[in-house]
């Protein structure tokens, strides 16, 4: 039955539709976006074990650390294994580590917790989180951005769907637990229920992704593509970079800057997102934004986080990458400045302001893979994307840190207004500066560090196609036309190459 998952066994069969394979991959985003849920019983955690809010707060913090690293360290893994091993893996770790943190929760030991979801559920959220990624460029070498923002869009809006259905899910366990009531705080035998739900139900929709995705055919194009058309445009490639040697790259750098800006800034708004609308309308010691209008507002921002990675993305695919992340940073800049110095002045311009700001973030998180793709080519494009992921651990750590120094400085919680906010806003304007520089100097890669094309036909995944191989041939409904220089050598690719030694 394990055979099944083999990459051999995946290639779709003739007539099979790609738009197929964006519902394969979201059923998996859907799943693993959770982790952005786990507001909903950290304080029933808390009362559970008697332990600090920092305590349990490290779970989630394993999880986001384990993500960037088994990412980073797996994505090789994931290009040569294919989609469906990986997704199956992921399946496996997601859900053990609900059950492990189950088992936890039922024997009063954290640490099993901090195992369990922290760190198996993490490595599934970094394997589940790159799985589709190769799969779907190859798929949609015609829109890249579109495609990878369908499924990535599941992971901003995983948390949407896994927030009301775990309060549901804690009153069914436990009938004293009042959903409506963000201060109420469920019994350990509902907790331990709720883990053991979501594991299985997790393990059971990410099954329908496993079953249902493919890797394209050699030779395999759509309809009417022409890989010389895409290769015209700036940033584009069609040759091969491997993954060892795109971190080498000055490129791949600066894209690991400019990834980590975007989500530095984004972050540090998300995870203070509450209590900060209500500060920012505060009037003395009460604001005129209550805990259900606040709990409304952070709603409202994972809609716009998700909503922003397919919306964004797939704009990217019309004005290019290099531009989007101009937008991203460049307006960021302003709407942050905004925020700042006006965003008190009435709460619909601060909602505004705070949900294009995180529309940008989710954006961030579905253009870059397409990014990659451009650079970088098709050949371990997952591998790279796992490399680069590493910035949004680093980002994961650095944003709720800048935020919440400046605010530790500035009084106590419950105490702060708008001002409290200016120096940490000011300070995310500085961070979008550097990646707004860093997204201009992005150059070619030096045609030096291309893969010749019998390593990337020797080493290539078998669903490397010969489309994506148009460095080296061309497939048509007439025929296979050889050609003799890089169809992506980019006008200043000397240039690039001499500045490069």
């Amino acid at each position: 039955m394990l055979s099944a998952l083999d990459h051999q066994h995946t290639v779709a069969p003739p007539g099979y539709s790609r738009w197929l394979i964006p519902p394969a991959a979201l059923s998996v985003h859907l799943c693993i976006g959770q982790a952005y849920a786990t507001s909903v019983y950290k304080n029933s955690l808390i009362a559970h074990f008697d332990a600090s809010q920092t305590a349990i707060g490290i779970i989630f913090s394993i999880a986001i650390v384990m993500l960037g690293l088994s990412a980073a360290l797996g994505g090789t893994w994931v290009e040569s294994n294919g989609p469906r091993k990986a997704m199956f893996v992921s399946a496996c770790f997601w859900a053990s580590g609900f059950l492990v943190g189950a088992l936890g929760i039922a024997t009063g030991q954290l640490w099993l917790v901090y195992l369990g979801y922290g760190f198996l559920g993490g490595i599934g959220l970094g394997i589940g989180y790159i799985s589709p990624v190769s799969t779907l460029i190859k798929w949609f070498p015609d829109r890249p951005g579109l495609a990878t923002g369908l499924a990535i869009m599941g992971f901003g809006g995983g948390a949407m769907l896994a927030s009301p259905i775990s309060r549901q899910l804690l009153s069914l366990y436990d009938p004293n637990y009042d959903p409506g009531n963000s201060g109420s705080v469920a019994s350990g035998g509902a907790l331990v229920g709720l883990f053991v739900t979501l594991g299985l139900g997790y393990f059971a929709i990410m099954m329908f992704g496993v079953v249902n995705v493919r890797v394209p055919a050699p030779g395999w194009r759509p309809a009417g593509f022409d890989p010389r058309a895409v290769a015209a445009r700036p940033l584009v490639t069609t040759a091969h970079v491997s993954a060892s040697n795109a971190i080498r790259t000055r490129s791949f750098w600066l894209l690991w800057i400019v990834l980590f800006c975007n989500v530095t800034a984004g972050i540090g708004i998300l995870e203070q997102a509450s209590p900060m609308i209500q500060d920012f309308f505060r009037d003395g010691a009460t604001s005129s934004v209550t805990i259900a209008a606040a709990g409304g507002f952070v709603g409202l921002l994972s809609l716009f986080n998700m909503v922003g990675r397919f919306v964004w993305s797939s704009t990217s695919d019309v004005i290019g990458r290099k531009p989007i992340y101009l937008v991203y940073l460049g307006v960021g800049m302003v709407l942050y400045a905004l925020l700042a110095l006006v965003g008190s002045a009435a709460t619909a311009l601060f909602v505004v302001l705070a949900c294009v700001i995180l529309s940008f973030y989710g954006g961030g998180f579905a253009t870059v893979p397409a990014y990659l793709r451009d650079l970088f080519g098709t050949f371990q494009v997952g591998a790279i994307h796992g490399r680069l992921l590493t910035a949004w651990s680093a980002a994961g750590i650095a944003g709720p840190l800048i935020i919440n120094g400046f605010l530790d400085a500035q009084g106590e919680p419950g105490t702060l207004t708008a001002s409290a906010y200016q120096p940490a806003l000011f300070t995310m304007v500085g961070v979008l500066a550097i990646g707004f520089v860093a997204n201009l100097l992005i150059r070619p890669v030096p045609e030096r560090l291309h893969e010749t094309a019998a390593a990337a036909a020797g080493d290539a995944t078998p669903d490397a196609t010969a489309g994506d191989r148009a460095d080296t041939t061309v497939v048509t409904s007439t025929g296979t036309t050889p050609r003799t220089e890089p169809a992506d050598r980019p006008a200043d690719a000397d240039a690039e190459r001499s500045t490069s030694r």
